[in-house]
C-alpha cells in the first residue's frame, strides 16, 4: 500500500473493514463519507463515519484521484458495474 503519511508509531495504524458501498453528504462546513457493505437482498450496512472539512475532502479527492492514475497506469483500466469489459490484451480496444 502506497502511505505518504509520515508516522513516528507504525503499530497506530486502525482495524481496516471492507467496503463496496458509499455515500457522500455536505454542507457549508463539512463533507460526511459513510462506507459499508451491500450485499444482494440485505439492507446496506454501514460501519465507518469520516466527517472532515471541504478542503480536506478536496485533499482526498486529488490524492485518490492520482493513485487511481498509478493503479490504472501499472493494472489496467478499473471497470465499474455497467461498463463495457475492457479489451484482452493483444487486442485493439
Amino acid at each position: 500500500m502506497h502511505d505518504d503519511a509520515r508516522r513516528d508509531d507504525k503499530d497506530d495504524v486502525p482495524p481496516g473493514a471492507y467496503a463496496n458501498h458509499f455515500r457522500v453528504g455536505y454542507n457549508a462546513f463539512e463533507f460526511v463519507l459513510d462506507f459499508g457493505q451491500l450485499y444482494p437482498d440485505r439492507p446496506v450496512r454501514f460501519h465507518t463515519r469520516i466527517v472532515t472539512t471541504p478542503a480536506h475532502a478536496k485533499a482526498f479527492y486529488v490524492t485518490l484521484s492520482e493513485s487511481i492514475q498509478r493503479f490504472e497506469q501499472d493494472h489496467g483500466p478499473i471497470r465499474l458495474d455497467g461498463d463495457e469489459a475492457p479489451p484482452t490484451a493483444g487486442t485493439a480496444g
